[in-house]
């Protein structure tokens, strides 16, 4: 199962300093949700600062034993959000994680912040 996380504090850069206003991460979470109903092998969660304040806003794709990605600087909405799931249900597809460059989504191509290798599982006893 592949996990998308969006990051539910962050800002934009240009509205980070107008608190009447509710976070875009907010606003992202409940598009990207609404975008992965129904997608197999793709789940949706939110979480409170990915650290990533300079690129709001973040979201992070990953399962375990995969290449996991960190992704910023989207505007919320459909477009934005339907292009994540649509690279994450690929992730789901792929052994490592790893999706050619050239079946990205035009709409996540640029927006690639970090490349987390996945952790070595220890061997069983």
């Amino acid at each position: 199962m592949t996990t998308i996380t969006v990051c539910t504090t962050c800002r934009q850069p240009a509205l980070r300093e107008d608190k009447t206003l509710p976070p875009c991460g907010e606003t992202m979470l409940v598009e990207v949700q609404k975008a992965a109903e129904g997608v197999a092998g793709v789940s949706v969660r939110g979480t409170a600062c990915l650290m990533g304040c300079e690129h709001g806003c973040n979201i992070a794709i990953s399962a375990e034993g995969k290449m996991t990605y960190v992704l910023g600087r989207f505007a919320p909405g459909a477009e934005a959000a339907e292009a994540l799931v649509d690279y994450a249900a690929q992730h789901a597809e792929s052994p490592s994680g790893v999706v050619p460059f050239r079946q990205w989504p035009q709409g996540v191509k640029g927006h690639f912040t970090a490349r987390v290798p996945p952790i070595a599982m220890p061997p069983a006893l």
